[in-house]
């Protein structure tokens, strides 16, 4: 650069008297405000937009911060930079200072995952590996200490950069907030709202050091291994299951398939045995010791005449303020999983005064994850 460009260059700077930022891109968080070796004329106009905050900077100090508005830079509205730089009287023009517009509005959809699976503990299934994504929003609520502590001499500080850093703060906490939760595996899917705000709390104060706000967090998924969902799906249809029934079941399928063939060996020995299994189960109506014994004119209107036919308890339940259902417990817990309803909607049977919400009804509480038996009754 000969000369003439430099002067070219210095009047062209110096000369200017609005300090401002038209942001025209989407993913700019900082900009630094270029001039001529940072020197700001004496009267200038500064004009900070909504949405933006612009910090001023005096050799590596914080000085003055301005919300949006037009102000004249003066001794009058630089309060901490005449401090700083010991204007009691007035300041010649210009004067040095970095001045940087830090935008403030909302960043959503935000993308965070775990790259790799990490680990949990499981009383059931032992050590398990499950991944987790979602989406995040966050603002700058502090841009100071945001200018100072995270941005420092960068003069143009994008969404990318800081999304680096936060995606690690968040995959960090995430991890220890789910391992401390405790919960069966099966429901971290479950419960993917009251996970998301729990840790939304947690991540905050680490947000608050460096001036971000956790606008919002969200986990969309937590998935683990098919063999691992396989075994969970086993092991779900296993306790709901009636071994007894099971039984009878099978021994009822094995007579139909020993009845198609008679004429075997096969058949015949299937017939027998299932000829004892009956003999013995009669037995076992007859009475404990094996013998018939005469009935009397009651007991044989009770043999006659079985007990009533439990009736299945049916709830109604709330849903944007509409009343649903009614629909069984079953049902109503694929409604809990599928988060079509959570732990504070309302529901009600027959019998209860007042609809309630389902974390109070006590045998709605198993959907929360709460398995544990009450202690043993002294003897």
């Amino acid at each position: 650069m000969n000369l003439f460009e430099e002067i070219k260059k210095k009047l062209s700077h110096e000369f200017i008297d609005i300090v401002e930022w038209l942001d025209n891109t989407e993913d700019t968080i900082v900009h630094r405000f270029e001039r001529y070796q940072n020197e700001i004329k004496n009267g200038a106009k500064l004009i900070v937009r909504e949405g933006q905050t612009a910090v001023f900077v005096s050799e590596g100090q914080l000085a003055d911060v301005f919300t949006p508005g037009t102000y004249t830079l003066d001794t009058k509205n630089l309060p901490i930079l005449t401090t700083l730089k010991g204007w009691k009287y007035g300041f010649n023009s210009p004067f040095k200072a970095e001045v940087y517009f830090v935008n403030t509005h909302l960043f959503t959809d935000e993308k965070w995952g775990t790259k790799n699976p990490f680990m949990l503990s499981d009383e059931r299934f032992g050590l398990v590996e499950i991944r987790a994504f979602g989406t995040y929003s966050f603002r700058i609520k502090d841009a100071g200490k945001f200018v100072v502590d995270v941005v420092g001499t960068d003069g143009h500080f994008t969404n990318y950069e800081v999304n680096e850093h936060l995606k690690s703060l968040i995959v960090t906490r995430f991890t220890d907030t789910v391992g401390e939760a405790n919960l069966p595996i099966e429901l971290y899917a479950a419960n993917t709202t009251e996970l998301s705000e729990t840790c939304q709390e947690v991540m905050q104060p680490e947000f608050d050091r460096v001036g971000i706000e956790l606008e919002r967090f969200y986990i969309e998924n937590v998935s683990m291994p098919e063999e691992l969902k396989k075994e969970i799906f086993e092991y779900s249809r296993l306790d709901k299951l009636d071994m007894t029934k099971l039984a009878q079941f099978k021994a009822a399928k094995a007579m139909e398939l020993a009845a198609k063939n008679e004429g075997g060996t096969a058949g015949a020995g299937m017939g027998m045995g299932m000829g004892f299994v009956l003999a013995q189960q009669m037995g076992g109506l007859m009475g404990q010791t094996g013998v018939q014994q005469p009935l009397t004119q009651h007991a044989q209107q009770n043999t006659m005449s079985p007990p009533p036919i439990p009736t299945q308890v049916m709830y109604h339940y709330a849903v944007n303020k509409q009343q649903m259902g009614p629909v069984s417990i079953d049902r109503l817990k694929e409604l809990f999983a599928s988060r079509t309803i959570n732990k504070d909607s309302l529901v009600w049977k027959q019998g209860m005064a007042n609809w309630a919400s389902l974390k109070d009804v006590e045998e709605l509480k198993a959907f929360l994850g709460g398995n544990t038996p009450p202690p043993l009754p002294s003897v």
